[in-house]
């Protein structure tokens, strides 16, 4: 079997690290719901639990989308350990599965994923929308969303000799 390149592994292992690091100081730091402005209008920084994904959706399935994150988070670390993939697609799946890792990380310890990112400026754009407040998050859902653009912007590029093959 080919291992995972160095790269791989340093990006999913910082990936979880910090996620769960922030996540921990969070739990230590803020009452449940409890939330503070980091930047005015922008960012805040708190406590919720979600035991569903994004916007409430599949709530109280925590075990089974754990189980999912875990086999995308496993099944992208095996496709990257075995086949070369141009340098902005490996860092792409390397969020991806660091994201997934973590959070399915939270799922099979706790039984529900630590929330601790409130952005007002989004909840703006969807509150404007007619969707209410946009979900609490936290760095994991960031590098999932983060590898899923980097995935779009790669798409849109024109396709070289090189990258077509790879």
């Amino acid at each position: 079997m080919v291992w995972p390149r160095p790269a791989v592994i340093a990006g999913v292992l910082a990936c979880l690290l910090l996620d769960q690091s922030l996540k921990a100081w969070a739990v230590r730091e803020f009452t449940l719901g409890e939330f503070r402005e980091v930047l005015p209008g922008v960012l805040s920084l708190g406590l919720i639990y979600n035991t569903g994904a994004a916007w409430s959706l599949f709530a109280g399935a925590a075990l089974p989308l754990a189980a999912l994150r875990l086999v995308v988070g496993v099944a992208l670390l095996v496709y990257l350990s075995r086949r070369a993939v141009p340098p902005l697609t490996g860092v792409a799946l390397t969020l991806i599965a660091g994201g997934a890792l973590s959070n399915s990380l939270d799922g099979w310890r706790l039984g529900k994923v630590v929330d601790t990112l409130a952005s007002h400026t989004l909840s703006a754009v969807t509150r404007a929308l007619g969707q209410g407040d946009f979900p609490v998050f936290n760095l994991a859902d960031v590098w999932v969303v983060s590898g899923v653009l980097l995935l779009l912007l790669r798409s849109t590029r024109s396709p070289t000799r090189s990258s077509s093959t790879a």
